[in-house]
């Protein structure tokens, strides 16, 4: 077992509009509005945020844009609150995420509990920066594999 490809690089930002203006208008990264559930975002309970999903150009690999929602209290909101909009983690795909992390669990590393499944598995994995090497990781399932092309993408339009 191993890691599939890096899925995402995640930040957080103040809006969606702030990171549109940086990602799609200067960095010119193609919005991915079906993964993002574009114009809401796609809410993630455990953090309170919506988020929002860029392409790094025909690959497999996005950015994530975490927004937390207003009055939030999770750790994305945290870090923002004290450290401002810029780079949150690192994510990686990975064909089982349970059997991954329970690989990284007995590396040493240490979890961040989220709830999971109704069978006990994970669906989806974060570890605390502390035994990362200072950045956020998580994991999660891979969506593609190699040979298959990744989701149409439509460009932000430009101010």
């Amino acid at each position: 077992m191993a890691f599939v490809h890096i899925d995402h690089v995640g930040l957080v930002a103040y809006t969606i509009e702030q990171a549109r203006n940086v990602l799609g208008d200067s960095l010119g990264l193609d919005l991915d509005e079906a993964r993002s559930n574009w114009p809401d975002g796609s809410y993630f309970p455990p953090e309170q945020t919506f988020n929002y999903f860029f392409a790094v150009g025909d690959g497999e690999t996005q950015v994530e844009v975490l927004i937390p929602e207003v009055g939030a209290t999770s750790g994305a909101a945290r870090f923002l609150e004290r450290r401002g909009p810029g780079l949150h983690h690192l994510c990686y795909a990975c064909d089982d995420v349970h059997a991954e992390a329970e690989r990284l669990l007995g590396n040493g590393l240490q979890e961040i509990d989220i709830p999971r499944g109704a069978d006990g598995k994970r669906t989806v994995a974060f570890f605390h920066p502390r035994s990362t090497g200072g950045v956020l990781t998580e994991l999660v399932p891979a969506r593609h594999h190699h040979g298959e092309r990744p989701p149409t993408v439509h460009r932000p339009h430009q101010h």
